[in-house]
């Protein structure tokens, strides 16, 4: 199977819209002149689904709020989306999954639509997990001016994709974003992390990164592994420098890198601890 197949999302297995609820995941939703479909104009966020409870679901649904505003969509009742999701969750009967939540215009002088989709999880990460990730840089300005939407997740994903299959044709399993500065962002579905001795580094939200909320999760569980935490800005330099390198993400978790650029990192102390706390703050959310 080819790296852009692989990386596809799967068919889901229980799809709920709003006014219809539960709908076959087969049947079309979106109408043509959707500006989510026309134009990109639809707010996301996509969250694992631990033992049938999707994790940080109430932050999640605050973020998708907040990417609805910026782009210029009223708020999305956070109760009626979490409905749908129950809906589709329950009709999926897949406990371990992915849930994803979209906010979108709708028709042309209707109501915006919200859709809850529940997929299971990729095949392949596990896999990734265990040999870690090669990872190349990619030049891609900052969007820390308000007009470019910093923080923003929305499905205006072409970049994104652009992104990885770039990494791919250059022999690599994903990418880094930098600046004209080389300084370190995101990854184009990620954010980036590295480890010093017993301190973790990880680009600040002032760069227009997108505040993932698996980043939040392990900013709160690293000073209980014992590990301190700078956010700021950092160039690329000082990453291939350092003693560890992963990634995170709230469907990929922890995925530890073993390349950048060419410099190879062995596997350290650090994704380990984190890949577990992280799944034991889920098991206990």
């Amino acid at each position: 199977m080819s790296g852009a197949a692989s990386r596809a999302h799967p068919h889901p297995l229980a799809v709920a819209v709003s006014g219809r609820g539960l709908v076959d995941p087969a049947e079309p939703v979106l109408v043509a002149d959707d500006e989510g479909f026309t134009r990109g104009r639809a707010a996301f966020e996509t969250l694992r689904v631990y033992g049938g409870r999707p994790f940080r679901l109430r932050q999640h649904l605050e973020r998708l709020a907040v990417s609805a505003a910026r782009i210029g969509l009223p708020a999305p009742d956070p109760s009626e989306v979490e409905a749908l999701a129950r809906v589709a969750l329950d009709a999926a009967a897949a406990p371990d999954s992915v849930l994803r939540l979209y906010w979108t215009p709708g028709a042309s002088g209707a109501d915006p639509l919200a859709l809850a989709l529940v997929g299971p999880v990729p095949g392949w990460i596990e896999a990734a997990r265990a040999r870690g990730q090669r990872l190349v840089s990619l030049l891609c300005p900052r969007r820390s001016a308000p007009w470019l939407l910093p923080g923003t997740k929305s499905v205006s994903y072409a970049v994104n994709m652009a992104a990885e299959a770039e990494a791919k044709a250059r022999g690599a399993d994903d990418a880094i974003f930098v600046d004209a500065d080389e300084i370190v962002l995101e990854g184009p579905v990620t954010n980036v992390w590295w480890r010093e001795g017993d301190l973790l580094l990880t680009p600040g939200v002032e760069l227009g990164i997108l505040a993932g909320e698996t980043r939040a999760t392990l900013l709160e569980l690293a000073h209980g592994l014992g590990f301190a935490v700078q956010e700021d800005v950092f160039p690329l330099a000082r990453m291939l420098r350092a003693d560890e390198v992963f990634t995170s993400s709230s469907v990929r978790e922890v995925m530890p890198v073993v390349e950048v650029d060419g410099h190879p990192f062995g596997r350290g102390p650090a994704v380990d601890a984190l890949q577990s706390a992280l799944r034991a703050a889920a098991a206990a959310a």
